[in-house]
């Protein structure tokens, strides 16, 4: 088994934290390169809503600023000891676009934490990480966020 690119999705959460050193230790392992991947979520295909063009267009381009920052503020530690990464914020359907890339970026594996939710929230977000199992064009290791954290 090759791997030589690894894709991690990040929403920034908790969980995305615990998920990294898995990426990480993978990649160094096998001297793979890491694409940390953000998707700005389009409210737009999930509401229906109508959003006049540019004002739509300047809300998501300071989102992705703002994306772009995080990025590279929020992992600087557990990135230190690793050099071969690259960020990368898209928008659109977080599922979709992190297959979507993982496909044309030929990704050999896709890394990405699981939150577990339920009721409600499942209802109307759904699960980012079930999507991306089932439609990966490569193999997926989520994380879950530990039950038990050491002391």
């Amino acid at each position: 088994m090759e791997i030589k690119k690894i894709l991690f999705a990040t929403d920034f959460s908790e969980g995305s934290k615990n998920a990294l050193p898995y990426a990480v230790d993978v990649a160094l392992r096998h001297g793979a390169k890491i694409y940390i991947v953000h998707v700005i979520y389009d409210i737009t295909k999930a509401t229906g809503w109508y959003v006049p063009h540019t004002s739509a267009e300047e809300v998501y381009a300071d989102l992705e600023k703002s994306a772009r920052k995080e990025l590279e503020k929020t992992f600087i530690d557990e990135m230190r000891k690793f050099k071969d990464f690259e960020h990368v914020v898209l928008k659109g359907t977080p599922y979709e676009e992190i297959t979507k890339f993982a496909e044309a970026n030929k990704i050999d594996l896709i890394v990405l934490a699981t939150h577990g939710r339920t009721g409600f929230d499942r209802l109307l977000f759904g699960s980012t990480a079930e999507q991306v199992v089932r439609y990966a064009p490569c193999p997926v290791l989520s994380v879950r966020e530990p039950q038990h954290k050491s002391a």
